[in-house]
C-alpha cells in the first residue's frame, strides 16, 4: 500500500532474500502527494476499491508502506475489510522486524513503541537473565583464566602497563560505570583527550592488541563487569558518554537501548560489522531495538552461538 520510497524499500528488502517466499503482486498508490518511486508497470489499483483488488489478485498480505497516516491518507475502512476477510495487514516497523530482525528507525513512531507488543521488563525475566549471567560469566571466567594470564603477559612484555584499563561507559538507565578491557592500543592512543572510534587498520593498535581484538580476548575482563551487575552477558554494547551524547542528538530513539543492561555481546554485534560512524550506529541501533523489544533466554542463547561463529571467523573486529 503506497508507491513511494518506502514501498520501493519493501520490494528491495524482499528481493534481497536468498530464497524469496513472497511475491509482490503490485503497488496500490495513496493520495498523499508522494511521487511514485516504483516502476510504473507495477502500480495497480485503477478504480477498484482495495478489498476488491485484493480478492482479484489473490493477495495474502497488505504491507502498509506509508509514514504519513493523518488526514485520511490511509483507506482505514478498506484495510479493515481486508483484515476481516483474513488478509494480513502489516505496518512498516513490523515488516522489517519480521524480515531482518531489526526495527527501522525511519518508519518508527513513538506510538508503536508504546502500544506495540514486546518490551517486556518483568521481574521473572530479570531474575532469569541475572541467574544466567552469573552462571555463564563465572564458568567462562574459570575456563578463560589461562588465556587471560597469557594475554596479560604478552601485553606487559610488548608495551608495559597498564595491562587492563578502565573506560567510562553508559549502562542501563543512563547510569555510567567503568568498563574493563585488556589494553590493545598504545598508552598515548588519545593523547589529545578527544575520544575517537577505532578505524580499520588503526595505527594506535599494538601487535598484541591486534590479535586480542581479532579474537575478542580483549573483552574477557568484562566478565567481572557482568559479575558486578554493571553489564549482562548479552545486550546492546555500551558506548562512551561522549558518543552517547552525540548519537542521542542525531539518531531518534537512541536512548531506548539503555532500558536494558549492556552486554559483552549482542544482536547488533552478530548481525552487523564493527561500527565507527554515526551511520553505523544508526544501523546497529535498529538491531538493538529489536533485542530490547524481543529479548528472551532463547534469543540470548541464539546470540551466544552466533558470537562463537563470529569469533571463530574473525568477523567485524578492528
Amino acid at each position: 500500500l503506497g508507491a513511494g520510497p518506502d514501498a520501493l524499500n519493501v520490494e528491495r528488502a524482499l528481493a534481497s532474500l536468498s530464497q524469496p517466499a513472497v511475491e509482490v503482486v503490485g503497488f496500490y498508490p495513496l493520495k498523499d502527494g508522494t511521487q511514485p518511486a516504483v516502476p510504473q508497470g507495477k502500480i495497480v489499483g485503477d478504480a477498484s476499491p482495495l478489498p476488491e483488488l485484493v480478492r482479484r489478485l489473490n493477495v495474502h498480505e497488505v504491507i502498509v508502506a506509508a509514514r504519513e497516516r493523518r488526514g485520511g491518507v490511509l483507506p482505514l475502512r478498506q484495510l479493515l475489510d481486508c483484515r476481516l476477510r483474513g488478509v494480513r495487514v502489516t505496518d512498516l516497523p513490523t515488516f522489517f522486524e519480521r524480515l531482518n530482525g531489526e526495527v527501522h528507525i525511519e518508519s518508527l513512531k513513538a506510538s508503536w513503541l508504546i502500544y506495540g507488543d514486546g518490551f517486556r521488563q518483568g521481574i521473572a525475566r530479570t531474575l532469569v537473565k541475572r541467574a544466567f549471567d552469573l552462571v555463564a560469566a563465572g564458568l567462562l571466567l574459570v575456563v578463560a583464566a589461562p588465556v587471560m594470564v597469557l594475554a596479560a603477559i604478552a601485553i606487559f612484555l610488548e608495551s608495559g602497563r597498564p595491562i587492563v584499563f578502565k573506560q567510562e561507559r553508559v549502562g542501563a538507565g543512563g547510569r555510567t560505570f567503568n568498563l574493563l578491557k585488556f589494553r590493545s592500543m598504545r598508552q598515548d592512543a588519545e593523547a589529545d583527550g578527544k575520544p575517537r572510534w577505532a578505524s580499520e587498520k588503526d595505527d594506535r593498535v599494538t601487535r598484541v592488541g591486534r590479535f586480542i581484538r581479532k579474537t575478542r580476548i580483549d573483552e574477557l575482563p568484562q566478565l567481572i563487569n557482568v559479575l558486578k551487575g554493571d553489564m549482562s552477558f548479552v545486550g546492546p554494547r555500551p558506548e562512551r558518554p561522549y558518543f552517547v551524547a552525540e548519537l542521542t542528538e542525531q539518531i531518534p530513539f537512541y536512548g531506548v537501548r539503555h532500558s536494558v543492561k549492556p552486554g559483552i555481546t549482542g544482536w547488533a554485534q552478530v548481525r552487523y560489522c564493527y561500527g565507527c560512524s554515526v551511520q553505523d550506529a544508526r544501523k546497529k541501533l535498529q538491531f538493538d531495538l529489536y533485542y530490547v523489544k524481543n529479548h528472551s533466554l532463547l534469543l540470548d542463547l541464539v546470540i551466544l552461538f552466533e558470537t562463537v561463529r563470529v569469533v571463530l571467523l574473525g568477523e567485524g573486529a578492528r
